[in-house]
């Protein structure tokens, strides 16, 4: 799978299934820094993805302080050829502009994946 260099990022686009609704999410920051995948909640809006009772709500200490976010769970994520199903996923406010999110170690390390930063592109050992 490749990967973008862009903004001094390295970005990849992943594909959420959410209620048989389908969203292709662009510019996620492979990051690998990142212990748990947060996706912005304004770029699934649209699938009718919000905040709900049944929701727990996070919070996540980092070099920019404490921010908190709601961890749902999910039909499904794709990223390349790797399939998840039925996982729980952190949405919170991102704010970034064309930043959608981060790809953490959670999905990261489940898939298997190899970096080749040569190459810029993201390989699956399994």
């Amino acid at each position: 799978m490749k990967i973008k260099y862009k903004y001094g990022l390295l970005l990849v686009d992943i594909t959420l299934k959410f209620n048989g609704k389908i969203k292709v999410i662009e510019n996620m920051v492979l990051d690998t820094g990142a212990a748990r995948t947060l996706i912005s909640q304004d770029v699934v809006e649209d699938i009718d993805l919000r905040v709900d009772f049944h929701d727990r709500i996070v919070t996540y200490f980092g070099v920019g302080g404490k921010e908190h976010a709601f961890r749902k769970q999910i039909d499904q994520i794709q990223i390349g050829d790797f399939v998840v199903n039925m996982v729980e996923i952190d949405f919170n406010d991102f704010g970034y502009e064309d930043i959608n999110g981060l790809l953490g170690l959670d999905l990261l390390l489940k898939a298997e994946f190899t970096i080749d930063l040569m190459h810029l592109e993201m390989n699956r050992n399994g």
